[in-house]
């Protein structure tokens, strides 16, 4: 079993942590008559924060299982919809800076770096603003008649990008990123990789030691668009249930998750790149 984590510890902290976006999402159970027209209307309450919009298409449900067989690898799933499923809006900032996305099972707000200046907020300001815009979002619904929330899974993701030149030059370098990763081997023989990549998961379980979500790790060898430099995207998304009814539980599940994420990124990176992002604690 997973050991717990002490919660009396405090988290680890980082002055300059690699991560470019956030995002807390929830999902719930489908509003049939959320459709493109009737986001409009939504968009009206937030504009004034959101003046801009976007389409993109829709997120596919997501659930964590246990206790269940998966799919069968190469055996499809189908599902026959009688109406194509409205788009994904979303409605953003300025800035680009922060933006909130919704679809017919899914309200997500994201914040993410878009100019070299812009800073992480930290997570308190992503979670008082995510826990506000879904306050008026299901309001908006009530009022609206278009339906009731009933969240299924939460989800929160941290994006981060780990730029070459600090601490490693070469995508075969990802040992000296994470610990995950070795570049020791058994026999004389070492050629370094071309590039590498990583995927992981972990059972997140609540306080009981119960199993309520999963926790995925993803580095993925990538170039930074505006000159190539050799980069790492490391993302880290932990998903579950709610951990209570209403957004007290949607809350508390995103908290454990980010707990999860904190530890797990400061566990599996090793003290060289801790330097350099300059950890606290």
């Amino acid at each position: 079993m997973t050991p717990l984590p002490d919660p009396n510890t405090p988290l680890p902290e980082f002055d300059n942590p690699p991560v470019i976006e956030v995002a807390l999402s929830v999902q719930f159970d489908t509003l049939a008559n959320l459709r493109t027209p009737q986001i409009g209307v939504l968009w009206q309450e937030f504009r004034d924060r959101f003046p801009k919009t976007e389409e993109h298409p829709p997120l596919e449900s997501a659930i964590e299982r246990f206790g269940v067989s998966p799919t069968p690898k190469g055996v499809a799933r189908f599902q026959l919809l009688s109406t194509p499923p409205a788009p994904r809006c979303w409605f953003l900032n300025e800035e680009g800076t922060e933006l909130v996305q919704v679809q017919h099972d899914r309200f997500v707000h994201n914040w993410r770096k878009v100019g070299d200046n812009d800073t992480y907020p930290r997570y308190d300001h992503v979670r008082a603003t995510f826990e506000s815009e879904l306050k008026r979002f299901s309001e908006v619904l009530l009022r609206q008649e278009l339906g009731e929330l009933h969240p299924n899974q939460c989800e929160i993701t941290y994006v981060n990008h780990i730029v070459s030149g600090e601490g490693w030059t070469t995508h075969g370098q990802l040992g000296d990123i994470v610990n995950l990763f070795s570049l020791h081997y058994t026999d004389a023989f070492h050629p370094e990789p071309e590039d590498c990549r990583l995927a992981a998961r972990f059972v997140i379980p609540n306080r009981s030691g119960e199993p309520v979500g999963r926790l995925h790790v993803a580095i993925e060898p990538v170039y930074r668009t505006s000159d190539d430099a050799p980069m790492f995207a490391l993302t880290l998304t932990a998903r579950g249930r709610p951990l209570s009814y209403g957004l007290s539980g949607v809350l508390e599940v995103l908290d454990l998750g980010r707990e999860w994420i904190v530890r797990t990124f400061a566990t599996m990176t090793t003290p060289k790149m801790h330097a350099l992002w300059r950890r606290k604690q």
